[in-house]
């Protein structure tokens, strides 16, 4: 579905800068040992360090932390290389569900030995039209970095890359045409599946996570941000089945609060469930823990929808 009019949902969009990076290169080594043993900095990969940030939450640290490997094999690299798969993601600023210690770099020439044991080099034939810049360094366009996580990823976490890239502006034709030069190839019919069900609208992870499990669950595919006018005013939901009249909005943590007291936002999202409802809407609230049972959530949803009929998606259910 297109997603709602205005600017990028800052969950799909990462506007982080790249990080400073230290090279030992650069200092001397009892300066290094100093920044090291007074906490200052934190090595990142050999010979590279970044500045440690105390109270830095767990998963923004660990992002920075593989901003950081490829701004340092980029300039430890004596070879040109173009960054690929989930370090091409990172550098186009689409979420990542995990994070992962290695960089991934598509490179034509091979390496002497063994190479560095955190980076991945890939040697596919990469079209001159498949690569552009990023915050000044070489990597796989929107599309074909959407394509490469959907091939290589578990199924929820190439959904949440592909829904992400979408939501940015990433061509689906564009994405089809990639998709269909890689026949026989590994991957490629959980990359079909996640491309077909992939949806601009999403605005978060979470959403997502939410949208994933009822098409696990074989539930029919949601319509996301559905505008709902009301007495009110006109508001978006999340996503929905309109011809059961059936809402579905998932709660993050950070919903409550984030603009204002938790009380006043509390408030509000009291006032616009009510108008919203009283359009003849039903509203299916989801939180995290909700998605930990399935049985359980798909009951709740059935509650709502008595007569769907459930469809397997065998492809989602792979690991």
């Amino acid at each position: 579905m297109p997603r709602r009019p205005g600017p990028a949902s800052p969950a799909q969009l990462n506007r982080m800068p790249l990080p400073r990076v230290h090279l030992a290169r650069s200092y001397t080594r009892s300066h290094v040992a100093e920044r090291v043993r007074s906490r200052a900095w934190e090595q990142v990969r050999p010979g590279a360090y970044v500045d440690a940030l105390p109270g830095e939450e767990p998963h923004a640290r660990r992002r920075r932390h593989a901003l950081a490997r490829i701004v340092a094999l980029a300039e430890q690299s004596s070879g040109p290389l173009t960054f690929n798969l989930v370090s091409a993601a990172l550098l186009w600023g689409l979420p990542l569900l995990i994070m992962s210690p290695q960089t991934h770099i598509v490179q034509r020439s091979r390496p002497t030995g063994h190479g560095a044991l955190d980076v991945v080099r890939h040697h596919p034939r990469l079209p001159e039209e498949h690569r552009t810049t990023q915050h000044g360094l070489s990597v796989t366009t929107l599309e074909r970095t959407l394509i490469d996580c959907a091939q290589a990823l578990p199924p929820l976490a190439g959904l949440v890359v592909a829904d992400a890239a979408l939501h940015i502006g990433a061509d689906p034709d564009v994405c089809a045409e990639i998709l269909a030069s890689r026949l026989r190839q590994q991957g490629v019919v959980r990359a079909r599946e996640i491309l077909a069900l992939a949806d601009a609208g999403a605005e978060s992870p979470g959403e997502t996570t939410v949208r994933f499990t009822l098409l696990q669950l074989g539930l029919p595919v949601p319509e996301t941000q559905i505008r709902i006018p009301t007495h009110t005013g006109t508001f978006w939901v999340d996503l929905g089945w309109r011809e059961s009249r059936l809402l579905c909005e998932y709660d993050g943590r950070t919903k409550y609060g984030a603009n204002g007291t938790a009380s006043e936002a509390v408030i509000s999202e009291k006032r616009r469930q009510d108008a919203i409802e009283e359009e003849g809407w039903r509203m299916l609230r989801v939180v995290r823990e909700d998605l930990r049972s399935r049985p359980s959530f798909l009951r709740r949803v059935q509650r709502w929808m008595p007569d769907v009929v459930l469809c397997p998606r065998p492809v989602l259910n792979a690991s």
